[in-house]
């Protein structure tokens, strides 16, 4: 037995040699890197910049993309450093780091959808109190809690994670997760687990009863009222529907990999779906709302037109 605090550096197994193919996948992975940071920069500075943008629903887009902002500069640069190298091993302070990362960018990526749910449930159904009711400390209230809970959790599990024994520093994935650590304990692990599922099911709870709650309450009004109603719902839900659908469908396969014994599946397979969900919502949500919301497509045009000329 070792203390974690003992322990220099964690081997992540689930790499494998790819020969020569490495350099192919540094450039792919390097491509999506900087496509991501190019898009998500590109539509917060289009937001920041315009004061007809200066509404909670893109102030809240604003927050959604600097979290997939944050959560690629943790993973992306780690991939391509391990990609190139033949030694795959993180020092345990990184791991650790790496864990808060990207487990606070899947807490508020869900807490953003909600509350951008309930933007969209107080513009359609009450269009009248709308300005009333999304005040500017509201909207930096709402903006807070989203990042301070997750972190807040993140911090509570690794104090409970660092001080404990570990039987071994072998953890079997491309990066560090919680749960991968926490199958290291020779301990009795009950209490971590336990708190690590009220933390994850309990976000997840909240900000799907907040998305459902809304979403009723919308298809009711969108029944009920008139063409130009349902026609301004569709246009600001269905890209907002599409990202939670997205980003739902990679945590799943994430929580199911990392709870249940996955080692049946292909090496490359299980890489590719614990890779979804922190690469596919930093990829898709940019190109998503760039193309689908006109006030943002036509200022972004705008932009890359005055750069260009």
């Amino acid at each position: 037995m070792i203390n974690s605090t003992q322990v220099s550096y964690f081997a992540l197994s689930a790499y494998f040699d790819t020969g020569l193919f490495k350099y192919l996948y540094f450039m792919v992975v390097m491509s999506l890197y900087l496509f991501i940071v190019c898009a998500n920069v590109l539509l917060i500075v289009v937001i920041c910049t315009n004061r007809s943008l200066h509404e909670p629903m893109y102030l809240f887009l604003c927050s959604l993309f600097a979290n997939e902002l944050y959560v690629s500069t943790g993973l992306f640069p780690f991939l391509l450093v391990q990609i190139l190298s033949d030694i795959h091993t993180v020092s345990t302070s990184f791991c650790f780091l790496q864990i808060f990362c990207l487990h606070v960018y899947g807490g508020v990526e869900y807490l953003t959808l909600a509350i951008m749910s309930y933007d969209r449930y107080l513009a359609i159904c009450y269009p009248l109190h709308y300005n009333t009711c999304m005040t500017s400390k509201k909207i930096a209230i709402l903006i807070a809690v989203t990042w301070l809970c997750p972190c807040f959790l993140l911090v509570v599990v690794l104090s409970l994670i660092t001080p404990v024994k570990l039987c071994g520093n072998i953890i079997d994935k491309v990066f560090c997760a919680t749960h991968s650590v926490v199958k290291l304990i020779c301990s009795n692990t009950i209490g971590i687990n336990v708190f690590g599922l009220i933390a994850s099911f309990g976000t997840i709870f909240v900000a799907l009863n907040v998305i459902l709650y809304t979403y009723l309450h919308i298809l009711r009004v969108c029944f009920s009222g008139s063409k130009e109603t349902r026609q301004k719902a569709v246009s600001t839900c269905t890209p907002h529907l599409a990202s939670l659908l997205n980003f739902s469908v990679g945590a799943s396969f994430e929580l199911l990999q990392s709870r249940f014994d996955m080692n049946s599946a292909p090496n490359i397979l299980r890489i590719l779906l614990s890779l979804y969900f922190l690469t596919c919502p930093p990829l898709f949500n940019p190109v998503m709302y760039g193309l689908k919301m006109s006030k943002i497509r036509a200022l972004t045009k705008s932009l890359i037109s005055n750069i260009c000329y």
